[in-house]
């Protein structure tokens, strides 16, 4: 594939050079976004973009007082695309994109049984800061975000309550239990995996404890420190469908992967199930919740509000 120098929203909007990113007809064969819907992502993309500056400008996010963390970056120099794998934040998608982009094939990676990250760490190795900001010269740097609330129950959903016998997340869900299930509490908890007051109780004493969290409910702000590096395109779980499309066409990676969204777990029942478990948590708790992952909601644009007409009204000592 030819090196492409990148090129801003501005330009591409605003010239001939649109007609590399969108197909004449309007539409591709496999979805992708016409001319219109594609000036108009490309526009929400400009000001999440400049949201994210300046709310990093306005916290001192991207002053020298913070380091930046390249571990979790994925850089491929052949299609010229870096992204930070934020774990229940699409990732399974995306890990299979980047597999294919490092040359799996589809019918490898169908029947495999190895751990999608283990192959991707085979062709993608740890970079360095010096790394990602080298290639970031021609490349489209992206991460996937949600709200970080749904982000913490889908986290608890996967690897707590459906955790396989005998495995880290399993092991990690007794020891929740034997600390923090309370024999007085009533009803007392009768679930062989901590409910999700235990987890959110778990999560925040490890926090107070200044412990390493575990990567699927870290802060995506600690975890990718995105005021550190200049991101070219964010998408949101809210716009996924039309947010990822736009970013295969400016890629060029059409040809390559597909808009899939594997394992997104949308719909009403998620909603219904991100409200009752946030219904058993107390004030104080939530207020925990606020705290560990303000930096996410500032940067990104979302609010906790409406949970906290979900908890429980009395202010417990939980968090």
């Amino acid at each position: 594939m030819e090196i492409h120098k990148k090129t801003s929203y501005r330009v591409i909007l605003n010239s001939k050079d649109l007609r590399k990113y969108v197909f004449e007809n309007g539409t591709h064969e496999d979805g992708l976004l016409n001319r219109e819907k594609f000036i108009e992502v490309a526009n929400r993309m400009e000001t999440r973009r400049n949201y994210l500056r300046s709310q990093c400008s306005k916290l001192g996010l991207d002053g020298s007082g913070h380091k930046a963390y390249a571990w979790e970056y994925l850089i491929n120099r052949q299609y010229h695309v870096i992204w930070c794998n934020i774990f229940k934040a699409a990732s399974t998608s995306w890990m299979y994109n980047f597999n294919l982009m490092a040359n799996y094939s589809a019918a490898f990676l169908d029947i495999t049984k190895e751990v999608p990250l283990e192959l991707a760490r085979k062709k993608y190795a740890r970079p360095t800061v010096e790394m990602i900001r080298k290639a970031q010269g021609d490349s489209i740097t992206f991460l996937i975000v949600r709200h970080p609330l749904e982000r913490l129950a889908s986290a608890y959903n996967d690897k707590i309550v459906h955790a396989w016998p005998k495995s880290f997340h399993d092991q990690m869900g007794r020891k929740i239990i034997k600390k923090f299930r309370k024999p007085g509490s009533k009803p007392v908890p009768t679930e062989r995996y901590p409910v999700f007051e235990e987890f959110v109780s778990f999560v925040l004493d490890e926090a107070k404890h200044r412990k390493q969290l575990d990567m699927h409910w870290t802060p995506y702000t600690a975890f990718c420190t995105p005021c550190k590096f200049n991101f070219d395109i964010i998408l949101k779980f809210e716009t996924l469908d039309e947010d990822q499309r736009f970013l295969i066409q400016m890629a060029h990676l059409q040809d390559i992967i597909k808009p899939e969204w594997r394992n997104s777990g949308k719909g009403a029942n998620t909603l219904n199930n991100i409200n009752h478990l946030y219904s058993r948590l107390t004030k104080a708790q939530l207020d925990g919740l606020n705290n560990l992952y303000k930096y996410d909601f500032q940067l990104f644009n979302y609010t906790i509000d409406n949970y906290y007409e979900l908890v429980k009204k009395d202010d417990g000592n939980d968090g």
